[in-house]
């Protein structure tokens, strides 16, 4: 009798170790797969708005393509067109692409 408990205890023992491992699998898939991306993404987008300076053309997240006049802690404004009345203060955050004033592509 204490044979067979000690069995089914030990089964019981390595079916928790496999169910352990699934969890600890599947956790690592999630991190490469969800998490890591999207901090690479955040720290590029960083890299990308703290090297902004005045002159760059971007795009802001709604499409809108402009020159950036002032910068800012947080905000920056922007001239949108060939109307130099259009000038619109944003987050630097509604920033999705940076073009260099110098660069040609």
């Amino acid at each position: 009798m204490m044979n067979l408990l000690s069995e089914s205890a030990a089964a019981g023992g390595g079916g928790l170790m496999i169910m352990l491992a699934y969890i600890v699998i599947i956790g690592a898939a999630m991190y490469f797969m969800a998490i890591r991306p999207q901090r690479k993404e955040a720290k590029r987008m960083a890299a990308l708005l703290s090297s902004m300076e005045v002159g760059d053309v971007v795009v802001t997240t709604s499409g809108f393509y402009g020159v950036v006049i002032s910068i800012e802690d947080d905000d920056c404004i922007v001239e949108f067109g060939n109307n130099k009345n259009c000038r619109i203060p944003m987050r630097k955050t509604a920033i999705a692409e940076v073009e260099k004033a110098g660069s040609e592509q």
